[in-house]
């Protein structure tokens, strides 16, 4: 039951977190120009009804079908939902954002039922009609089942639950909403509750009174704030203390809560703390009578102040601080018994991240076809350009897996040139369909990071389960082609071993934080210098990172460029520049930020010695504060 929620509570969010910029302007124009804002504008302010009314439901209801039906769906998602808006008299009814979560979906569904169904079926020369005219016909109808079913159905559970938080006020019981919510936020619901239960009910209750509580339940920074404080005092790891403090303003002036959620998956015990927060500061908001004018997206503390009405300032920062307060003060004490003791910070990152991911729809839906040992020979572990992620990984994978199977050749390559023997793929959730296209015949495992996640777990557990079949099945000439490798392997290494792909000028320490583009410029640039590739490489290097991250995990990034992008090389070359307080790399922070360029397989041999490095915890724990250049260079020889 549990993971049913949470599945279905992310796939709601997936709806909503690529509209937020949408939320954001919308949530602007309320609080700049309504009547009562900042700058009343009669005229600016009447674009606001029509982002509630139909912008926000339309392009809700359109990721929802894409999530479901790609681009094909995307558009029935958005035909679809004009039904449930009309259903309740358009401007004049309730705002359709949870019928949108809901038919666009189901409309995305319905056209990839008629899809599958269409397939080797479709006439000759009718492909262009049919496939416009099923969009056109089926979104008609789903727009008028929207309209008398849908919509009004949407508008009676809204009401529902309109009277149900009525009744919680009246009965002084709102704040225990709390006990729900921060648990919710960490398993990464707070973008489907927020917006999609309580801006509903908030819009209908600012339309009548000009603000609205619900808007703060959720986006309150302070309770967040109270936790993370609590790690910058507290925290017995170096490694999370020092993290902290950049987390602290991500969080508050950023308005990204996720920031703080992996604080508390590595220990649960401090979910209390912001439970409490929230609590009291709902609580005095309450009986102050607070309320935003519109949503407080993202949750910062500019944004959250901006979307208050001038009356109300000083109670709502006084709120804010309740939370904060009453929060550090519980963390505090449960942060100074029990760290150390629990989960590490990358560990709850790396869990972070991958539901991230997951709510973001970056998940491939697909059924894990469980793995026969004895017929996995190959592994190919595949990234963009083949040159750094991906050799990492099967680096770290091939030696985690050696001593078990040394049968299995493990090796790393592009995403569009894995080899036809490959048994396993494994690639990032972006390059799956790709993968597809390249090894139809390979069992594909799609993973967040190439260096800590779970599904590599589970392909370990598989690759090692001790069958009789899995001993037994090796041939003569299966052992050869696997002594071959690991002749070509050696060879490899005895021949990279002579060449310096790193020295000292290609280390820099202890550098400032910064964005992670200006991080991966900077590292560039440190390549340039090198004489190892040409200015174009550094806007390749951005490039890269914009198909799929470059972050490994374990606090750890190697931004390199694309694969078009390697005539630009003139050397191999790898250097490292190190944030000790972090760069963002989305919700993952990295310490240790290696760039690369290489030509042929020269750099693999390095890539290898750091992951041997990331074996010892110690070793890399230090790497990222260390300001002694000669003991990293000790380290990677």
């Amino acid at each position: 039951m549990k993971n049913g929620v949470q599945k279905f509570g992310k796939f709601l969010s997936s709806m909503v977190m690529p509209n937020i910029g949408a939320f954001i302007a919308w949530g602007l124009i309320t609080a700049l120009f309504i009547a009562d804002g900042w700058i009343p504008n009669t005229g600016l302010a009447s674009i606001q009804p029509y982002m509630l009314t139909y912008l926000l439901p339309v392009l809700i209801a359109a990721t929802g079908g894409s999530l479901v039906g790609g681009e094909r769906g995307r558009v029935m998602g958005a035909i679809a939902v004009m039904g449930c808006i009309a259903g309740v008299g358009g401007s004049e009814g309730q705002p359709m954002l949870m019928a949108a979560m809901v038919i666009g979906p189901f409309a995305g569904w319905v056209i990839k039922k008629f899809d599958d169904a269409m397939e080797g079926h479709m006439p000759a020369g009718f492909e262009m009609l049919v496939n416009n005219f099923s969009v056109g016909i089926l979104g008609m109808i789903i727009a008028i089942i929207g309209y008398f079913v849908i919509g009004p159905f949407m508008t009676g559970v809204l009401t529902v639950l309109t009277a149900g938080v009525d009744i919680l006020v009246k009965h002084g019981l709102l704040p225990l909403l709390a006990i729900f919510i921060e648990p919710a936020k960490v398993l990464f619901l707070n973008n489907a509750i927020n917006q999609g239960i309580f801006t509903p009910i908030g819009s209908a209750q600012a339309e009548a009174a000009g603000q609205s509580i619900m808007y703060m339940l959720e986006a309150n920074p302070g309770p967040g704030l109270g936790v993370l404080l609590a790690y910058c005092f507290f925290a017995k790891d170096k490694t999370t203390k020092q993290s902290a403090p950049g987390a602290v303003i991500i969080h508050f002036f950023g308005g990204i809560h996720e920031i703080y959620f992996p604080y508390v998956l590595m220990n649960p015990m401090v979910i209390i703390a912001p439970i409490v927060g929230n609590i009291c500061s709902i609580a005095f908001f309450t009986l102050t009578g607070c309320g935003l004018k519109a949503p407080s997206s993202p949750g910062s503390i500019i944004a959250f102040l901006s979307m208050t009405p001038k009356d109300k300032m000083l109670f709502t920062i006084i709120g804010v601080l309740i939370a904060t307060a009453v929060s550090f003060v519980i963390a505090s004490p449960i942060i100074k018994l029990t760290d150390g003791k629990k989960g590490s910070l990358s560990d709850a990152q790396d869990q972070m991240g991958k539901m991230k991911a997951e709510a973001k729809g970056q998940t491939v839906v697909q059924e894990r076809v469980a793995i026969n040992p004895a017929d996995v020979k190959k592994i190919i572990f595949a990234c963009d350009a083949g040159m750094g992620s991906s050799a990492m990984g099967a680096t770290k994978f091939r030696n985690r897996i050696k001593d078990i199977r040394p049968d299995i050749i493990v090796k790393n390559t592009s995403v569009d040139n894995i080899p036809s023997d490959c048994d396993v793929a494994v690639v990032q959730v972006a390059l799956a369909e790709r993968a597809k296209k390249s090894a139809p015949q390979a069992k594909l495992i799609t993973i967040g990071n190439f260096l800590a996640d779970p599904a590599l777990d589970v392909l370990y557990g598989e690759l090692s389960a001790k069958t009789e079949e899995a001993k037994t099945v090796s041939t003569e000439k299966e052992s050869a082609a696997a002594k071959e490798s690991t002749v070509q392997d050696e060879a490899t290494e005895m021949d990279t071993s002579k060449k310096k792909v790193i020295d000292k000028n290609g280390i820099k320490l202890n550098q400032t934080p910064v964005s992670k583009e200006e991080a991966i410029r900077a590292a560039g640039r440190l390549l340039v210098r090198q004489g190892c590739v040409d200015e174009t490489y550094v806007d390749a290097m951005v490039e890269r990172e914009n198909i799929t991250t470059t972050y490994m995990g374990m606090g750890l990034a190697i931004p390199h460029g694309t694969s078009e992008a390697k005539d630009s090389v003139k050397k191999t070359g790898i250097v490292l520049v190190q944030y000790p307080q972090g760069v963002a790399f989305g919700d993952e922070k990295a310490q240790l930020v290696f760039g690369i360029a290489g030509i042929g397989d020269e750099h693999l041999d390095l890539l290898s010695k750091i992951c041997e490095a990331l074996e010892d915890e110690e070793v890399l724990e230090k790497m990222k504060t260390t300001d002694d250049v000669n003991w990293i260079l000790k380290q990677l020889e």
